[in-house]
């Protein structure tokens, strides 16, 4: 090497051909004997970690560097030889061709350091390869020269001769455009044809009389087998590029005693198989196209696949379509089948967007054959849960900021609508729940003061009132605002209430109250009233009857406003999903009450719903918290305060 050139990077080696498992302590051990090292790097994939093959190796003075290339090169670390040259950092350099020369027709007991020691006597060499596979060598290798005329003198001394009782041939690397280049101006210029599907009787005499008359051929041959049997195919060299070509024209395709010969341009296997390479890299490439056609098809169909669901049993493809056809072009209307019967769901696809939209506002909650509609836009699977994530996402982050701890931090923020209940809620002796606007019955010791008197669920309760205990068993006559909390009270099967006295306006109560204490906070607006009248407990039930829960589905629901209604849906949802999850059930309730209320009555009324629903609310917070231990285990990593 020339110290003096600046295209190398002084005292720097490339080591090559490296053992998966080698690592920069072995390459220490074995290079330290050279001399002084600055610094080893073994270079690894990013992802997986695993080693690439080579390293580099950097020392602090050029003879050191120079001593280890001259005597380590080749030597074996871990049963690979390893192959040392100069770093050379600059790629246009190591990929400009110059100075480096190919080896072909190599016996295949000759590995890179034969090869290298075969060649070194014409020059400095810089680098030197025998490429192999799993089964050892292929046959030709590589030989880069320092300069040009080194390589030049190696091609010209090399070129024929015999390495291992093999000639082998040595020539000017070129790279494969280059060569590809070549083959195709060789490919215009073709004289030597090539025939097959020929019959067992063709041979070298009837070939070439079929072919004589496009023009003189310097030879023909018909390949036969052991026996002298045609292999049915041949090839005829013409001396003109021209006779060869017209006798391709006019061959090709033709009956030849009652066969369909072949005949085309002969290829070296070489050039066959870089062109069914080439064809083949094509399909590759072409494959993503065709897996793209779904996509593609979804992305057509957004905007204009409406999802439908609640459908009757007896609604078939075309009781769909007609259903839906009065709102525009449909272009597909299908109900989903199982073992020949409906899945109770389907979709249709109209032809533009404002016809699905204008299908969704009139058909949702259309009662059709005995059911009410769910119609919606439809969404993917993955769509439907990054949705589901991203509203739960928001949620966190816009009660995060609230300081009040008696905030559940699963709560929909302040002003939004949702059901407002800690998953520690009691789920057993449940009273019966009165919606906004509507008239509770009362007993006949309370007609006379409190008729018409309505009970209005709580919001904000954070700036109410605060229990120090479970919920109370018994209701209030008299009215409360808005601000207050939403009385449950056990009812009897008649629904009736009694009168029951307001709490002192004072912040505790006295201590023989048998029944659970608030503690009412400045914002309450409507303190309780002091009533003459005197407590009086209601027995509560264990559980509500399927009576009654037919009841306030039909009834309560249908006479109840759409807020209300979310809130009495959310308790009775969060009765069903504490008795699959406790844990997580305030949670999963306040995820849910995102959702419409007529496909919250659907999930109520089919249990297969409901639980996909919640299996996909659980989905999205393990992978929240999972998101969240990540942070909190970086952060602690980094140093940074997690809190």
């Amino acid at each position: 090497m020339n110290p003096s050139d600046p295209s190398y990077s002084l005292a720097s080696l490339y080591v090559g051909d490296l053992h998966p498992d080698v690592t920069e302590a072995m390459l220490y051990e074995k290079f330290s004997p050279a001399g002084p090292i600055l610094s080893i790097r073994v270079y690894r994939d990013r992802t997986t970690r695993r080693s690439l093959g080579y390293a580099s190796v950097n020392f602090q003075q050029l003879e050191d560097a120079e001593r280890a290339l001259d005597t380590m090169n080749f030597d074996v670390i871990k049963g690979k030889p390893v192959r040392i040259m100069w770093s050379q950092r600059d790629p246009s350099l190591r990929k400009s061709g110059v100075g480096n020369i190919f080896v072909k027709n190599l016996d295949r007991s000759i590995d890179s350091k034969t090869l290298y020691d075969t060649f070194s006597a014409f020059g400095n060499i810089l680098s030197c390869k025998v490429v192999c596979d799993e089964n050892g060598s292929k046959g030709y290798g590589f030989v880069h020269f320092e300069t040009q005329e080194e390589a030049e003198r190696a091609i010209e001394k090399m070129n024929g001769m015999f390495l291992n009782d093999r000639k082998v041939f040595v020539g000017r690397f070129k790279s494969r455009r280059d060569r590809q280049a070549e083959l195709g101006a060789r490919a215009k210029e073709f004289t030597n044809v090539y025939i097959k599907n020929l019959g067992e009787d063709m041979d070298d005499e009837r070939l070439q009389d079929l072919f004589s008359r496009f023009g003189p051929a310097l030879s023909v041959k018909v390949m036969t087998d052991e026996s002298g049997k045609s292999k049915g195919f041949g090839f005829v060299s013409f001396e003109r590029h021209e006779d060869a070509r017209k006798a391709v024209d006019e061959m090709n395709g033709k009956d030849l005693n009652g066969k369909q010969i072949y005949v085309g341009r002969a290829q070296k296997k070489v050039e066959r198989q870089t062109e069914l390479k080439h064809k083949f890299g094509q399909m590759k490439q072409d494959k993503p196209k065709i897996e793209q056609v779904p996509q593609d098809r979804s992305v057509r169909c957004q905007g204009v696949n409406l999802y439908v669901k609640n459908l009757d049993d007896g609604i078939d493809d075309e009781r769909l379509r007609k259903e839906f056809s009065p709102f525009g072009t449909i272009t597909s209307a299908k109900v989903t089948m199982e073992g020949g019967r409906s899945k109770g769901f389907g979709f249709v696809c109209f032809s533009s967007p404002e016809e699905a939209t204008k299908a969704v506002t009139e058909m949702n909650g259309r009662i059709v054959a005995t059911k009410p509609l769910y119609v919606a836009l439809a969404q993917r699977k993955e769509e439907r849960q990054a949705h589901l994530s991203n509203q739960y996402m928001q949620r966190m982050a816009s009660t995060s900021a609230v300081p009040n701890p008696g905030i559940n931090p699963f709560q929909p923020a302040q002003g939004l609508s949702g059901y407002f209940m800690t998953a520690t809620a009691p789920t057993q002796n449940r009273g019966t729940y009165y919606a906004p606007n509507q008239t509770t019955q009362q007993g006949p010791s309370a007609r006379g003061s409190a008729q018409g008197t309505r009970a209005h669920p709580f919001q904000n309760m954070s700036s109410a009132i605060h229990p120090s205990n479970t919920m109370p068993s018994f209701s209030t006559s008299g009215p409360t605002s808005s601000q207050a909390v939403r009385h449950r009270t056990a009812s009897t099967s008649t629904q009736m209430m009694g009168p029951h006295p307001a709490a002192a306006s004072t912040a505790a109560a006295p201590a023989a109250r048998t029944v659970t204490q608030y503690k009412y906070t400045a914002g309450v607006r409507n303190p309780p009233q002091h009533l003459n009248t005197q407590p009086q407990v209601t027995t509560q039930r264990s559980a509500v009857s399927a009576q009654g829960k037919e009841s306030l589905t039909v009834s309560m629901l249908a006479s109840a406003p759409p807020q209300a209604q979310k809130q009495m849906l959310g308790e009775w949802l969060f009765s069903l999903i504490q008795a699959m999850h406790p844990a997580l059930a305030g949670k999963i309730t306040g995820m849910l009450l995102e959702i419409d209320n007529l496909e919250l009555r659907h999930m109520l009324e089919s249990p297969e719903c409901l639980h996909t629903k919640v299996d996909e609310a659980i989905a999205v917070l393990q992978a929240h918290q999972a998101k969240e231990t990540s942070q909190k285990a970086v952060s602690s990593v980094a140093g940074v305060p997690t809190s």
